[in-house]
């Protein structure tokens, strides 16, 4: 078998150098073979051909002084994740809109792959394996199936009366990394990581030297997994840039499966993959959003859903699609064609009901219409056969993509305020035994539902607004990419919702970036933290708003921004224990306060240069997607996130309360 697996590879090698790249990216018929190639990349000359992409569609730029355009050379410092962002969102997207996904990494791949080759892994490598515990820690995005971000005591360590006692014990810096962004998994003493060249370590927790490391195809994206299979292997499964699933023995490091997770060409994996009974529940996103803000993009044809997965094989069970299949829906005057219905991307992590046998996922707007009643929508799905439940939509018609930012030609009409559900939806359970579904949404506002609605409707039990991004239909158009983002933590009756709200010119916004503690039973506000910029602004570090910021190509002062950040809110998902509960700023600076009363009892600055352990200069940055891992005493923190014109970074930081 091996050998004939060989066989295919290095046929499938020579038909590809012989016939170009075009045989690997050929649409269907051919996407199963292309996927076969993705699969076993590392058997076919994935650099030759991304240098042969480079060639043809970006030399004449970038080879050439006069045009002003960072060299080959230059480009070779940064990860493959960074020049996909910089292609599929930044002010690459326009020259690269007619690539394919495949044909962008490939050519991703070239450039970072003529990087002078790291040394410090070895050179930082442990003297000893690790030790026989095996309790896990951090074992999925949620810390647990309901995703309740919830630490107890007794795998925590950390509580009021020695928080304050938190200092850094190691940190490791990470080349070539400008975003943190993959929570890691904790066994025992090992801290499973993965970074955005596509590079998985293992850590031995309590030094920061390197156990072991594997890479991948493209950057790591989602959250570290654990999946301990019904044999009792555990796998380590994640999602890299390129929509590709893998699960990877957590022993060794090695590949057990790659499984291709895209429906659309645009398809990405934005959430973290869920697990339950030898079964992974993938969300699948869309950067399509993205994408239709340049004329020249026919919108929209992609839409979000969610993937269930065989976890022993990577074997596809079921999906589900947010909406139905596009189709055409307008020609203009000017013949450009519109499509929908699209979008409703999913970007929270699944919720496993196993009492009701159900996931619950948050879904994203729609990016043109017809607008659905799947968008900005809580949805209840089966677990076994992937078919909807019910559903409870927070706002209805919603349809807006990134052409809203400047009156492009896609921007729909009458076009929405972009208000996703992206938190996580959290499974919580009142002192009664009730239960209730906890959604946060992009609008602000929270909401607590029926998980058993009578009818094929979600039922509302109570709804507040925690911050001001909601303002109104007359302004939807000027998202202010506010409220509530990647998640909320549950510790006893308290809920803890992080609010983002950047300043914008607006009318009738007032921002109200913050932490807010709300009563579990009813959602009354038990207390709040208004986050504070704290120092003086220059105005020319005032940034666009998120996508429309990226494609400008606006030139930072870095160390202005370093000195004050534009952003300051907090966006990153918060991480409770029974008294504590945690939450990082956009600015950089983590806080732990009070679950009680919500006073600050440890801060800190992650935003500073950093000569870490392993022998590399870092600097700390934003504090975004995933919040912090907590083991024993020990805080976990990765600190850097640029993506929006926040403050880069590329440390992991390890902190501990003093013995």
């Amino acid at each position: 078998m091996k050998k004939l697996f060989a066989i295919a590879a290095l046929l499938l090698t020579a038909l590809l150098i012989a016939g170009g790249v075009s045989l690997l990216l050929m649409e269907s018929p051919a996407k199963n073979l292309e996927s076969f190639a993705m699969r076993h990349a590392d058997k076919l000359p994935l650099e030759y051909l991304g240098e042969k992409l480079f060639e043809k569609h970006c030399a004449s730029c970038h080879d050439n002084p006069a045009m002003h355009a960072p060299s080959r050379e230059a480009l070779s410092g940064f990860s493959k994740e960074t020049v996909m962002v910089a292609l599929e969102f930044g002010k690459m997207q326009p020259m690269a809109a007619h690539l394919s996904k495949q044909e962008r990494g490939l050519i991703a791949v070239y450039l970072a792959g003529s990087a002078p080759p790291e040394t410090w892994i070895e050179e930082h490598g442990c003297a000893d394996g690790p030790t026989a515990d095996t309790t896990e820690y951090a074992a999925n995005w949620g810390l647990g199936n309901h995703n309740r971000r919830f630490v107890p005591a007794d795998k925590s360590g950390i509580d009021r009366n020695n928080v304050n006692t938190l200092e850094l014990a190691w940190s490791l810096a990470f080349p070539k990394v400008t975003d943190m962004r993959s929570q890691p998994a904790i066994i025992g003493d090992t801290l499973y990581f993965g970074d955005k060249t596509g590079k998985l370590y293992a850590i031995d927790r309590h030094s920061g030297c390197i156990r072991n490391h594997t890479e991948v195809l493209s950057g790591i994206r989602s959250a570290i997994t654990v999946a301990t299979l019904d044999s009792g292997r555990q796998l380590l499964v994640f999602a890299d840039s390129m929509a590709s699933i893998y699960a990877m023995d957590a022993s060794t490091l090695e590949k057990v499966w790659q499984q291709d997770a895209r429906l659309f060409d645009t398809s990405v994996i934005t959430g973290s993959i869920s697990y339950h009974q030898d079964t992974l529940f993938v969300p699948v996103s869309s950067y399509e959003a993205a994408a239709a803000g340049s004329s020249s993009h026919v919108c929209c044809h992609a839409h979000g859903g969610v993937m269930a997965l065989q976890a022993a094989s990577g074997d596809k069970l079921w999906t589900w699609h947010a909406t139905p299949e596009a189709t055409l829906q307008q020609t203009g005057t000017d013949g450009r064609e519109m499509y929908g219905p699209s979008g409703a991307s999913v970007w929270s992590t699944p919720t496993i009901d196993t009492r009701r046998n159900r996931i619950y996922i948050g879904t994203g707007q729609n990016l043109s219409h017809p607008a659905t009643e799947t968008s900005d929508a809580v949805i209840a799905l089966d677990m076994d056969s992937g078919e909807l439940v019910w559903r409870f939509q927070a706002t209805a018609q919603d349809a807006w993509n990134a052409a809203c930012l400047n009156d492009g030609p896609n921007c729909p009409r009458n076009a929405g305020g972009d208000f996703d559900i992206g938190a996580s939806i959290i499974l919580a359970e009142l002192p009664d035994g009730r239960e209730l579904l906890l959604a946060g949404q992009k609008s602000g506002d929270v909401w607590a539902l029926d998980p058993d609605p009578a009818g094929r409707d979600g039922e509302v039990v109570w709804t507040t607004r925690v911050s001001h991004a909601a303002i109104g239909p007359d302004l939807a158009r000027t998202t202010t990419n506010g409220g509530v983002h990647w998640g909320m933590s549950l510790s006893g009756d308290r809920l803890f919702v992080a609010a983002a709200d950047p300043e914008r010119d607006r009318p009738d916004y007032v921002p109200k970036p913050g932490l807010h503690a709300l009563n579990l039973a009813d959602g009354r506000v038990l207390w709040g933290y208004d986050a504070q910029r704290g120092c003086e602004l220059d105005e020319a570090n005032r940034l666009g708003i998120g996508l429309e910021n990226m494609r400008s190509g606006q030139k930072q002062d870095l160390a202005g921004q370093y000195r004050c950040s534009f952003y300051y809110g907090l966006s990153a998902a918060t991480t409770a224990t029974p008294d504590l509960v945690f939450s990082g700023g956009l600015d950089g600076r983590l806080r732990a306060f009070d679950a009680a009363s919500g006073r600050v009892l440890w801060e800190t600055n992650t935003a500073v240069p950093i000569e870490a352990g392993n022998g590399i200069s870092g600097h700390g940055g934003a504090i975004d997607v995933d919040g912090q891992t907590i083991a024993d005493g020990w805080l976990y923190v990765q600190s850097g996130y640029s993506m929006f014109g926040q403050l880069p970074g590329n440390v992991l930081l390890a902190y501990r309360v003093r013995p």
